[in-house]
């Protein structure tokens, strides 16, 4: 609970990079603003930077940690007088801090007596950096002289449209079968999603132009045609998404003529002739370690419509939170589902002290998928499994084995985090698990994660041992239980491909994805799903995020593969290297027109491109507590990633996708100022 004494106290936060011999120090200044003296408290922050365990931290000891979330206790007797100001310095990191948005985004102090006082926090600042920080999405501001008449993104196949006629007031859709009529009602519903109050679909009484939506069984899924003649306008298509992408067509024509007339026209004659180079063009989006609402996921799939990205990967669970309602285990939402100052889960990644989190209900999970499936957008949840299941192990700890002892650390920095593969029981829970997710999802494509298990996962546990001693015998389980205790920094820096933790995972994942392959379903995985190569690769896939040379060196093994490197994919990723840019830099930074220009397939050979199922970008939310900053990581790259999925790389021009992206839609609206 916050007291009265909320607004006299302040936290300040400096970065101060090595420079000049100097090592780096991470300051926190609390200040007292009011006229009482405070005792008999600690401060707890929490963003996505973490203070290392075995770091050197000076004004203060760390009587709390859990990954990012920190609790600092001042020395003993300490009191913070009125107009005081209580420092801390951190000498050591997981990492040095690149972005504002590495450092503290909440923080408050504990009482004694448990109540809670949140403090206002500004981003943290650096030494060496004054620029304004940076929020908002980048403007593209639409030239006088655009390299084309009509605004289309991603740029069809085929565009041959001539001269100019006044601007409809709207269209009224007439279909003509049940697919075309069912178009109709998803553009109406789209548009109404992401441009209300623009008249854009309208009834002829409001002077809205026909479209007619004549069936042509010759087009592929995805495949329109759309045409201008003697004042009429017709899409040709065979199925539902055909015509709802040739309306999102003539609707950002539309669009760009109405808002840009002197530059854009609305074509009189001509045709344009469409369909996609990739059949898999998708986007992801971590929802546990910042939490979407329903509204939010919903206008994020008409955006994706827009775009016309067709594979939603909603990664619903993760260390930080567990964000699907699953009847048999009630805890999972109970527990798992929130953070907070005494829960299972602290504050974590700008969590407040109070409980915040959220879940989604079957019924709210149902409504997404059905409004995803009328945007043509098939929906593909992920449980991610064995490693990442912090907060699911606190709402079911049948999933540790309970002699279990040492620890190992994930490379997010929490302990013991694997669920246990040895344990029958871990697997009547997942299956019970899988069951009720398979009846929300009828794609039927189930991602199981697989990544960052560490290498020295289960070193601790005799279940484990006893299990990779009658796998692999005596000498393997002998060296994986010298691996207690090992911590992992970096993303990637222990490959764990042929160790103990390896051969546990591969095992696990062989059995479950039989389960799944026995329910019908296509089993997805993270890269690291190919340890072993034990999974059914025909029932299977990956998403290779490190580099296209392992997305080609897996495909060359005969996995079907989504390309997602991190270095130009991740959307959690910074633009630039400057301090003022928010994101992370990990995996490095992309700007929208390097990954505009960027080959997925750079490399491969023609056999190992038959093996490729498309691209998808991956938004990670560490940094995007903030929603302003979410724009700016995610717009334009978005639309940048749609067209590499959907136009012939010979058609591609970053002038020309430079001239219209400014023109579409952003998920909250928010651009830099």
């Amino acid at each position: 609970m916050s007291t009265p004494r909320s607004k006299a106290l302040r936290l300040e936060t400096l970065w101060n990079p090595p420079a000049d011999g100097k090592e780096f120090s991470y300051v926190l200044r609390l200040k007292n603003l009011g006229a009482e003296p405070l005792s008999n408290f600690s401060l707890c922050v929490s963003g996505p930077g973490r203070v290392d365990p075995a770091g050197r931290v000076e004004g203060a000891t760390v009587s709390q940690r859990l990954s990012n979330f920190t609790e600092f206790q001042p020395p003993a007797n300490f009191v913070l007088g009125a107009g005081e100001t209580w420092t801390i310095s951190v000498y050591a990191l997981s990492w040095p801090f690149r972005h504002w948005t590495d450092g503290a985004t909440s923080g408050y102090v504990a009482l004694a007596d448990g109540s809670t006082i949140v403090l206002p926090i500004e981003p943290t600042r650096s030494s060496v950096s004054n620029a304004p920080l940076k929020r908002g999405a980048e403007i593209y501001p639409v030239p006088a002289n655009a390299p084309v008449q009509v605004s289309i993104i991603p740029w069809p196949n085929r565009v041959a449209v001539a001269s100019r006629r006044p601007l409809p007031a709207g269209f009224a859709p007439q279909a003509q079968s049940p697919e075309g009529e069912a178009a109709a009602k998803s553009f109406a519903a789209l548009v109404d999603h992401l441009f209300a109050v623009e008249g854009i679909v309208r009834t002829e009484a409001e002077g809205a132009v026909r479209v007619g939506l004549k069936d042509a069984a010759a087009f592929g899924a995805e495949a329109y045609r759309l045409s201008f003649e003697d004042e009429a306008i017709t899409i040709e298509a065979s199925s539902r998404t055909g015509f709802l992408y040739g309306l999102v067509t003539l609707g950002q024509i539309w669009r760009g003529a109405r808002l840009h007339p002197g530059v854009f026209q609305f074509p009189a004659s001509g045709e344009i002739v469409d369909e996609p180079s990739m059949g898999w063009r998708g986007l992801h989006l971590d929802v546990a370690r910042q939490f979407y609402g329903a509204a939010e996921v919903k206008k994020l799939l008409a955006v994706l419509a827009w775009n016309k990205l067709n594979r939603f990967h909603w990664h619903l669970s993760d260390d930080e939170a567990w964000r699907v309602e699953i009847d048999a285990y009630p805890a999972l939402t109970e527990i798992g589902a929130w953070r907070g100052h005494g829960l299972a889960v602290p504050p974590l990644l700008g969590s407040s002290p109070a409980r915040t989190g959220g879940y989604y209900t079957k019924s709210v999970i149902r409504e997404i998928v059905a409004l995803a499936k009328s945007f043509g957008i098939e929906i593909v949840p992920e449980i991610d499994m064995p490693g990442h299941c912090y907060a699911m192990q606190q709402a079911i700890p049948e999933l540790r084995d309970p002699a279990e002892k040492g620890s190992y650390y994930s490379v997010q920095g929490f302990p013991d985090n694997c669920i246990n593969p040895a344990r029958e029981q871990t697997y009547h829970i997942v299956e019970t698990i899988l069951s009720e997710l398979i009846e929300l999802f009828p794609f039927k494509t189930i991602h199981l994660g697989a990544d960052e298990v560490p290498l020295g996962a289960w070193s601790g546990s005799p279940e484990a041992l006893a299990r990779l001693r009658a796998i692999a015998g005596d000498e393997v389980a002998d060296a994986h239980a010298k691996r207690l205790n090992v911590v992992t920094n970096t993303h990637g820096a222990d490959d764990i491909h042929g160790s103990g933790a390896a051969i546990l995972q591969a095992e696990f994942l062989e059995r479950v994805q039989r389960f799944l392959a026995s329910k019908g379903c296509v089993t997805g995985g993270w890269e690291e799903a190919a340890h072993g190569d034990v999974i059914d690769k025909s029932k299977s896939y990956l998403c290779s995020w490190r580099n296209v040379e392992v997305s080609a060196e897996l495909a060359e093994r005969g996995y079907q593969m989504v390309v997602c490197p991190g270095q130009v994919y991740y959307l959690d990723m910074a633009l630039r290297t400057d301090w003022d840019e928010p994101g992370a830099s990990w995996a490095g930074n992309s700007t929208a027109e390097k990954l505009y220009n960027f080959d997925p397939v750079g490399g491969w050979t023609a056999s190992q491109k038959q093996q490729l199922l498309g691209i998808q970008a991956c938004i990670w939310s560490e940094p995007m507590t903030d929603r302003a900053v979410f724009d700016r990581l995610v717009f334009p790259r978005l639309s940048a990633l749609a067209e590499t999925g959907w136009t012939n790389p010979s058609s591609k021009s970053w002038e020309r996708f430079k001239a219209l992206a400014g023109l579409m839609p952003l998920l909250y609206g928010l651009q830099e100022s």
